[in-house]
Formats: C-alpha cells, structure tokens, sequence
C-alpha cells in the first residue's frame, strides 16, 4: 500500500517524535509525583537511559512506545516500505533493550516497563489501575515488572 502523505511530509512528521518528556511518560510521572514518588529522569549514568529512576527502591521504569520497541501488541505492525531499514532499526532498538535489561537485573536494579498500548488505543487499561500496579511494584521486591494491554 502506497503511504498517503509526502516523503517530505512523512520525514516531517517522524522527526516529531519525542525520544523523551513524552505525553504517556509526562502522565506516568505526575500521577507517581501525587502518590509521593521523587525520581530522576533519564539517568545516563544507568544502561539505556531510564525514563524513570526511584534510588530509594533501587527501580527503573522505562515507558515504551510500542512501534519503536516491537511490542507483540495491536499497535505494532511492521512497515510495508524500506523493510530492510525498519528490520534493522526496530530489531536492533529491541536488542539493545534486552542487553540493557540484563545489565540493570544484573547490577541489582529492579525494571518495569510501561507500554504504549496500556494508555492508549482499542485495549487501553484504566490508567488509575496502571498507577496502581506501578505503586505496588515499587512497593514490592519484584525484580521485572510489566504493563502492556497486548493484543
């Protein structure tokens, strides 16, 4: 199927996207904020610069967009242009994903992540229970935490 807009409109609308201080992260922090959460944000002293950083509870969350990390969800599909480009780009960005989990488990770091597709699309999740689930992680010793709407 032909793309609909421009290239030029096309390359105008994918340098828009924020790489952080996106709308799902602005919300996810403030909701924590009200619940007395204090955290860092996108420490890069941390393996894949963590969206979210709580050193009291030796936590991480990373907010993920679910196009850009291969999330096996409804708002996932693999391009039908430049397949070679967008193979390379979304299978290397989900490797260094991985890498970056394993280092954080490793260095007794404790990792959610908080997907795209909890806040918004056909299967979003109510957010007050995503916040929910996110105050108990952080309250637990739980070593991986996730939240995703799936399919």
């Amino acid at each position: 199927m032909a793309d609909i807009v421009s290239k030029n409109k096309r390359s105008e609308m994918m340098a828009g996207i924020l790489a952080k201080n996106t709308k799902p992260e602005v919300k996810i922090r403030k909701a924590l904020f009200q619940l007395g959460y204090r955290y860092k944000i996108h420490d890069n002293c941390l393996p894949g610069k963590p969206d979210l950083v709580f050193p009291k509870y030796h936590a991480v969350i990373f907010i993920h967009g679910c196009f850009w990390h291969a999330h096996d969800c409804h708002l996932f599909k693999w391009p039908s242009t430049r397949k070679e480009f967008w193979h390379i780009k979304i299978t290397g960005n989900k490797d260094r994903d991985s890498k970056h989990l394993k280092t954080l488990i490793s260095s007794k770091w404790r990792v959610m992540t908080i997907w795209e597709c909890a806040l918004k699309g056909k299967h979003q999740l109510i957010f007050e229970k995503i916040i929910q689930e996110t105050d108990q992680w952080l309250k637990s010793l739980d070593p991986i935490g996730e939240i995703g709407a799936g399919k």
